[in-house]
């Protein structure tokens, strides 16, 4: 399974730790989260662009 997850850079830490405490089960193959940052995003229906675009 992979998930996705794109939020503004002050709600990075806190949206990890909620992912690693829900998947948590302490045996092999619980996964890995990885952080990167997005240059930029664009909303196709409205155009918006930047956070508002989150």
């Amino acid at each position: 399974v992979r998930i996705e997850v794109v939020v503004e850079d002050d709600d990075a830490d806190s949206v990890v730790d909620v992912i690693v405490k829900s998947a948590q089960t302490g045996r092999i193959g619980d996964g890995k989260v990885w952080v990167s940052p997005v240059d930029s995003v664009v909303r196709v229906r409205t155009g918006e662009r930047g956070p508002d675009a989150l």
